[in-house]
């Protein structure tokens, strides 16, 4: 699905991250832990087609990316949601609402002037608010779910768009430990019902050995640890926040 050589990224000559390689495939759920400082948010935006890198090869479904010209790549940039878009909810109106929303933005002309909904976009959006768990809450407004659920709103309007990876920055920030484990649990099944390709960062490396499938440890700007879910060892600790 998605295969990364090489890649590096450089700020005003200074290196932050170094010749990562990485191969993602269909349904993963990867926490990336590190320091703060380690590379973990410069590499989930390079991840993410928010940022460019300095050299390497992305390859997404066969397609070398870097090597398409610019219409080409916003073609493809929709494959990919970053956790931002969260912050574009309307909490005054309906789940299912926000969802049409992100619709409308895949629909011809005519139909954005008049925003009229069709039983097919209705449809898809009910279908899109059935993966992430929120079929029943689809007419409850926004500002009435929990951050959990708003988050989950978020991810259903990135897969009427057509994203297929959404990539998060600490989504447990802020939360209380239940809450915060509530979350991640909801990305995991996300994962499983939808088929969809979940990347996060993480500080709590407690969650990443409960919830993830797939570990990813960085350390100024390398992958230093690469693997399926289990409870890291202690070296690979020390390896990852050394």
């Amino acid at each position: 699905m998605l295969t990364i050589r090489n890649l590096s990224k450089s700020f005003s000559g200074t290196e932050v991250l170094s010749r990562i390689s990485l191969q993602v495939d269909e349904g993963e759920f990867i926490a990336l832990v590190g320091a703060s400082g380690s590379g973990k948010t410069t590499l989930l935006r390079c991840l993410s087609l928010r940022e460019k890198w300095t050299e390497g090869q992305y390859i997404y479904n066969g397609k070398e990316i870097t090597e398409l010209n610019l219409l080409q790549q916003l073609k493809f940039r929709k494959h990919w949601a970053f956790a931002e878009e969260k912050k574009r909810l309307n909490p005054r109106t309906t789940a299912l609402k926000n969802v049409l929303g992100a619709r409308w933005q895949q629909l011809p002309i005519w139909r954005l002037i008049t925003r009229s909904v069709g039983m097919e976009e209705h449809m898809t959006g009910m279908d899109a608010l059935e993966k992430v768990g929120l079929l029943d809450k689809a007419k409850m407004k926004v500002e009435k779910l929990s951050g959990g659920e708003q988050q989950r709103v978020a991810m259903a309007m990135a897969m009427v768009k057509g994203a297929t990876i959404l990539v998060a920055d600490e989504p447990v920030a802020g939360l209380d430990p239940h809450r915060a484990e509530q979350l991640m649990q909801d990305l995991r099944d996300v994962c499983r019902s939808a088929g969809v390709t979940i990347i996060c960062s993480l500080h709590k490396i407690e969650l990443a050995e409960r919830f993830a499938t797939r570990i990813w440890g960085i350390n100024r700007g390398k992958i230093v640890v690469d693997t399926q879910n289990r409870r890291l060892t202690q070296r690979e600790k020390d390896m990852i926040f050394a």
